[in-house]
């Protein structure tokens, strides 16, 4: 049993319109999936990824009309973006100017190229150059040219106020290995951990910011909700029964439809998720017509009339 990597990461907007022409027209990124939260069915969750929905790239969000996040401790405080190269990362530099979206320019961190951006509620994203190593798989119809497109996500960053309780967790139970540290940006006296997952790599890392002396993180917009971690579908059950054996409070098993998931936080209050790869997100609909109209799983199918009618348009 071993975590291989991002899922994915679930944040907050208050403005789903404007989230999505973002995502799509600004990052050009790809709605693959456009449904509602299924714990909330007034909310919409929409899903953005590459040109294949593959697993470990989409950042996703849930629509509820909160007040922007506080930042602080206790919570994800960084989303890593995956692009290959130098020249990606100049390119993002500029287009990102171009629309207006805060930005900072280009540096060094950890060993590779990054360049610091936020989207317009705030949340904190990173470009960051994974030197073009594994799979990419771009969407023919991004404003983005392929070669420059987003790959996937990864690191993901988190702050926490003390590091021993989080890394037992995440070595002895989530089996992750400490790799490195480095200074967090911006933070004298603070370090961050960098803990990988199956093969490392940018997308396998969780890096994890000590920051003494920080007020908890009040969530809302433009803050995460929870970062999930791929397991391979075979796996699913022996997760499970890890979380039982070892007696950590799990939602249990939730069939998501799109995937299978498991939710437990870790002791500083963070809500991680393990996600199965499969079924993926073409089980209800063609791979080319992905996100193209609300999506329901079979148990909401019947409500359709009602849940369409409590959403507004994107």
């Amino acid at each position: 049993m071993q975590l291989t990597g991002i899922h994915h990461l679930t944040a907050v907007t208050a403005d789903a319109p404007g989230n999505h022409a973002f995502y799509t027209q600004v990052l050009g990124l790809r709605l693959v999936k456009k449904t509602v939260n299924q714990d909330d069915v007034s909310a919409y969750h929409l899903f953005y990824a590459d040109g294949e929905a593959s697993p470990g790239s989409d950042i996703t969000f849930f629509d509820w009309p909160a007040m922007p996040e506080r930042r602080g401790t206790h919570a994800i405080s960084r989303t890593g973006l995956r692009v290959a190269g130098e020249a990606a990362l100049g390119y993002w530099e500029a287009r990102l100017s171009d629309h207006g979206a805060t930005h900072r320019g280009i540096e060094r961190r950890d060993g590779r190229l990054v360049l610091d951006a936020e989207d317009p509620e705030g949340q904190r994203l990173t470009f960051v150059d994974d030197g073009g190593a594994g799979e990419a798989h771009p969407w023919e119809r991004s404003p983005v040219p392929a070669e420059h497109q987003i790959r996937g996500l990864g690191p993901i960053t988190m702050s926490v106020p003390e590091l021993r309780p989080t890394a037992i967790v995440l070595t002895q139970l989530m089996g992750m290995r400490e790799a490195r540290a480095y200074q967090t940006p911006g933070r004298p006296g603070s370090t961050t951990h960098v803990f990988e997952m199956g093969p490392g790599g940018p997308a396998a890392e969780l890096h994890v910011a000590v920051e003494h002396g920080l007020e908890p993180a009040r969530p809302g917009a433009g803050g995460v909700h929870h970062v999930a971690f791929r397991i391979p579908d075979a796996d699913y059950a022996a997760w499970a029964e890890r979380l039982r054996q070892l007696r950590v409070p799990s939602s249990g098993p939730v069939d998501r439809y799109y995937f299978k998931s498991l939710y437990f936080r870790e002791p500083n209050g963070i809500l991680f998720e393990l996600a199965t790869d499969g079924p993926g997100f073409a089980v209800d609909e063609p791979a080319e017509t992905l996100g193209e109209r609300l999506a329901l799983p079979p148990f909401l199918e019947g409500r359709r009339a009602e849940i369409e009618a409590g959403l507004k348009p994107l």
